[in-house]
């Protein structure tokens, strides 16, 4: 069972906030099981606290601000992540201004308050969430897919519109990983974005103490970059971060592209909206007059063992770009082989994404439920009936698929009762299993 954690005592730190470049003195304090963490402005009266969620949200311009009532905190993203790294549910974050201060840029700093006073579990249970459905997100030039996942794990893509240091790193975080790929990597900026950032208020107190600067093709700093791929994994600090506002850890594979403090910050809204229902799947009645009859075929007659894919189309009402099997392998009794054979002409490949081309793990969620489809209309008590893709459970993305790759469905019933059915299907690739689900589906007249 893992337990909840929180600090062993008070650890502080003093500096100059980033945007507002005022003095300002952060420490961390403990806080009780199920408190979660958040912020408490001293300098103000009665000591105002907000809630680290993603409820409280406000600005997400070139950092996430929180706000309740007349209270204000800003750039709260790089200490989130570092309980969120650490692995810290409970913590009071205390400040005498309105920001923390920035130190280098990076949460390094942050990590050394923590280890100067350590960490310590409590009795509660943490609650984690386990993604039951992928979420995808498109916001300006940003794409986001969070996949179902045994732990919580990022892969992204950075650049600027030129397409300068376009970086691309993927790590599944960890409290170790957290601090040896991530901590330390710096918030940067490119130098025409200078001018505008100091006239719209914000990074009064940035130098090159406390960030990198891109100016064309060379990068202006105080040290040697950090990491090959500082910048991306900067995104990535961010993106942990912003996620903790959601209020509990999450397991899930991230895919980003060109993240942005608002786009993380509606992914958190879209895994609450989740989290508070669960989705379900159903494809949209098609007309009768779609529905091919093949010579010779009858729906709920015995199937041949294998099918062609002029045979799959005379059964499946799914035609381009949605027809998700190519050719039926193998039927034997329960069980079901089909065989999806993937292109880099898919047209999922032009958004999903672009210089990382993956098939969408929706759509081999949908390969398994047209595969289970087929089977089902093996039953002669099903003749004339279609199968309405209802829901999926322990879905679990395991392997990336890519253009090239011939994805073989398994597809085993597990129950049939009245008007419902449940099968348990597998999707492989060269024998590696790359996704799992359980679905369920719903018989309806044609």
């Amino acid at each position: 069972m893992l337990q909840q954690q929180t600090i062993n005592g008070p650890a502080s730190f003093s500096g100059v906030g980033l945007h507002s470049g005022n003095r300002v003195t952060m420490t961390f304090l403990p806080a009780p099981p199920n408190s979660g963490v958040r912020f408490r402005r001293v300098d103000l009266e009665g000591k105002p606290e907000i809630e680290a969620r993603v409820e409280h949200v406000v600005e997400t311009n070139r950092s996430t601000t929180l706000a309740k009532g007349h209270t204000r905190i800003h750039t709260v993203e790089h200490v989130l992540a570092t309980f969120a790294g650490f692995g810290i549910d409970n913590a009071v974050v205390e400040l005498d201004g309105t920001e923390p201060p920035v130190g280098d840029g990076s949460a390094r700093e942050y990590c050394k308050m923590i280890e100067t006073t350590g960490i310590v579990p409590q009795d509660e249970r943490r609650e984690v969430y386990d993604l039951k459905v992928p979420i995808e997100l498109e916001m300006g030039e940003t794409v986001m897919t969070l996949f179902p996942h045994e732990t919580f794990k990022i892969s992204c893509t950075s650049s600027d519109r030129q397409g300068r240091f376009t970086q691309f790193y993927s790590t599944e975080v960890s409290p170790k990983t957290w601090e040896l790929e991530l901590s330390q990597a710096r918030t940067f900026c490119f130098y025409e974005e200078i001018e505008f950032l100091i006239k719209n208020g914000l990074i009064k107190g940035g130098s090159l103490e406390n960030a990198v600067v891109i100016r064309d093709d060379a990068v202006l700093t105080t040290e040697p970059l950090r990491y090959p791929e500082e910048f991306v994994r900067h995104k990535m600090l961010d993106i942990l971060g912003d996620l903790s506002l959601l209020g509990q850890p999450v397991h899930g594979h991230l895919t980003a592209v060109k993240p942005s403090h608002a786009a993380n910050c509606e992914l958190v809204r879209r895994i609450a909206a989740q989290m508070r229902k669960p989705q379900t799947f159903g494809p949209p009645p098609y007309p009768k007059a779609s529905r091919v009859s093949p010579e010779g075929f009858v729906p709920g007659m015995e199937l041949p063992a294998q099918l062609d894919i002029e045979s799959v189309m005379r059964i499946l009402p799914h035609r381009y770009p949605f027809l998700m099997v190519d050719r039926i392998a193998k039927i034997e009794g329960n069980h079901i082989v089909g065989i999806k054979n993937v292109t880099i002409n898919e047209p999922f490949f032009q958004g999903h994404f672009p210089g990382h081309p993956i098939m969408p793990g929706v759509l081999q969620l949908e390969a398994i439920a047209q595969v289970a489809g087929i089977l089902m209309l093996r039953q002669a008590e099903n003749a004339g009936q279609i199968a309405y893709f209802m829901s999926a459970e322990e879905v679990k993305w395991r392997k990336p698929v890519h253009p090239g790759d011939t994805l073989v469905i398994e597809v085993e019933m597990t129950k049939m009762r009245g008007k419902l059915g449940k099968a348990k299907g597998i999707c492989k690739v060269q024998g590696e299993t790359v996704s799992e689900a359980e679905v369920t589906f719903i018989l309806r007249e044609v």
